[in-house]
């Protein structure tokens, strides 16, 4: 079931229960813990891709039919909140030109805002003609035919640095970002995340690698924002960065931002007990829990358990994974 056709289910199951609810108000108060009970289908509920691997805490109920219709209105008003594709929009507002040594180019602006947020939660980013241009050939290789209707702005041999060029570009630049987004299998490639968050994650890491905490968090926390909003397919392919945001804590003396970090790192793993960052995650965490006086039990108890079940084998550190990130 697509996305449209999921809200549209949704929507008219919600109608259907506020009809019963509707109906069943005129009954005595007395008589209302023995209501009529509604069934759903297991059916309706189908796995979406789009969504976050966490679920909000305010949705805990799930669909059932020992369920009240007053707790399945609750539901689905959840359901309803949470379906809606998280939709981004791409602008491209400013450019500036950079003369480096012998080389000369524009930078162009691009700030990639969530539908229906504040503008604290917007991403902004630069990239060069080189780059779009990269990222074209690049999904041009991996989706022929997605991208074989869609046009990218032609070099030209002069006036490259013209105030006419550089317009023309912005708005092509911001309709190519938009069109090749609006495909579904384009704008969850890696290809396209890449381009969006690579540059940002090499310099992040290289500030990392050379002790550069401070610098090294704003940027990663910075990037997590749009990482999240871009993979909520795939929570997983977060937990490097998340793992790197819990180092720099770590490192400049703050346990408690580690701790916070770290527990969002475990969520998202879920049950991908094998993943590379899950033991040295642990063993963190269970030092952070001890340092900050909460439980850390539970916590031994799963590095136990995931002992008793694998090969002793060398297990790197947080930090020495983390630095090993996106060497280039």
């Amino acid at each position: 079931m697509d996305q449209d056709s999921q809200c549209t289910a949704e929507r008219e199951l919600l109608e259907a229960v506020s009809r019963i609810t509707t109906s069943s108000t005129t009954r005595p108060s007395d008589e209302e813990e023995n209501q009529p009970k509604a069934e759903i289908s297991s059916q309706v509920r189908k796995e979406n891709p789009e969504k976050d691997g966490t679920q909000d805490s305010s949705a805990t109920l799930s669909p059932n039919s020992s369920m009240t219709t007053k707790e399945l209105q609750e539901y689905w008003r959840n359901e309803k909140r949470q379906c809606k594709q998280i939709k981004l929009l791409f602008e491209i507002p400013s450019t500036r030109i950079v003369e480096h040594h012998l080389s000369k180019y524009v930078m162009y602006k691009i700030i990639i805002l969530q539908t229906g947020s504040f503008d604290s939660n917007k991403s902004v980013i630069e990239r060069r003609y080189s780059d779009f241009e990269k990222l074209h050939r690049n999904l041009l290789e991996e989706f022929s035919e997605e991208m074989e209707d869609v046009t990218f702005p032609k070099k030209t041999l002069t006036g490259n640095f013209t105030e006419e060029i550089i317009n023309e570009r912005k708005l092509a630049f911001k309709d190519y970002l938009r069109l090749i987004y609006s495909m579904k299998y384009i704008r969850r490639s890696k290809k396209f995340i890449d381009f969006l968050t690579r540059p940002e994650l090499q310099e992040a890491y290289g500030c990392l690698r050379g002790g550069q905490y401070t610098k090294a968090l704003e940027i990663l926390l910075e990037v997590i924002k749009l990482q999240e909003r871009l993979t909520r397919g795939n929570p997983v392919s977060v937990v490097p960065t998340l793992c790197a945001i819990v180092v720099c804590h770590k490192d400049l003396e703050n346990p408690a931002g580690a701790f916070e970090y770290g527990e969002k790192a475990l969520s998202r793993l879920g049950a991908h007990t094998s993943h590379r960052y899950y033991i040295p995650l642990l063993e963190t965490m269970i030092t952070l829990a001890y340092e900050l006086g909460k439980d850390f039990l539970s916590l031994q108890e799963k590095l136990e358990e995931w002992k008793t079940k694998k090969d002793p084998v060398r297990v790197f550190t947080l930090k020495e994974l983390a630095v090993r990130e996106y060497v280039q």
